[in-house]
């Protein structure tokens, strides 16, 4: 079966796909493709965020990260969703936990958005409605803050990117674990599997990893196991 799936960052996402395709026990074909394929840094530098922007933070093919505004991007991402219907997907998933428009919509096939997903399932998932937000850059610490007070009744949010450095996850981890909050919500497609391990262990907090979670919604929706 094909599913497609854009990243707003460069295709593929080796990085997100190590993580998720034992989910898929082998029976997915994946369509990637990005919303900065193709462009190099000098063109990507163009796209930098300015007051008012909403914030993108991704990864390119070569393993870095860049940060860039929503904007730039959605006539790209478009062009994707077109191109994945007319190769035969199933329907697409979205490599980001972004909030987009609703105007980047497919005609003929399911968009899956993690944020979505984390959206409507967060709020079920806090005691206290009080949670922890991690994000990859200050410059999304307010935009998360007020995406998330929509949901639940207060956000803690802490900027540490899942491509920099070790040492700053684990940093913010322990920033974490002295917050009342009882669940701590990866809100980047970035993070990985071993942060949340890490998060848990440090801060003795339920943590949510989008990633996997979108992963687990679209093989129910696809129902993988009985097509094997």
């Amino acid at each position: 079966m094909k599913i497609g799936a854009i990243t707003i960052g460069q295709a593929p996402r080796t990085d997100v796909t190590a993580d998720i395709m034992d989910i898929f026990e082998g029976q997915a074909e994946l369509v990637q493709a990005g919303g900065l394929d193709g462009l190099t840094r000098e063109e990507i530098a163009a796209f930098q965020p300015e007051e008012g922007d909403y914030v993108l933070v991704s990864r390119l093919t070569d393993g870095t990260s860049v940060t860039f505004a929503e904007r730039y991007i959605l006539p790209r991402l478009k062009e994707a969703v077109d191109e994945m219907e007319e190769k035969g997907c199933k329907l697409i998933m979205f490599f980001c936990t972004g909030k987009f428009p609703d105007t980047l919509t497919s005609k003929r096939i399911p968009l899956i958005y993690p944020c979505d997903i984390l959206e409507r399932l967060v709020p079920l998932m806090t005691k206290k409605s009080h949670i922890i937000c991690m994000t990859p850059s200050p410059l999304q610490l307010a935009q998360t803050e007020d995406k998330w007070r929509q949901y639940v009744d207060k956000v803690t949010s802490i900027a540490a990117s899942p491509y920099g450095a070790w040492e700053d996850l684990e940093k913010a981890a322990e920033q974490a674990k002295d917050t009342e909050a009882d669940l701590i919500v990866l809100d980047c497609i970035g993070y990985t599997q071993e942060m949340k391990r890490m998060f848990e262990e440090k801060t003795g907090k339920m943590v949510v990893l989008p990633r996997t979670l979108l992963a687990r919604v679209v093989a129910e929706l696809t129902d993988l196991k009985k097509r094997g």
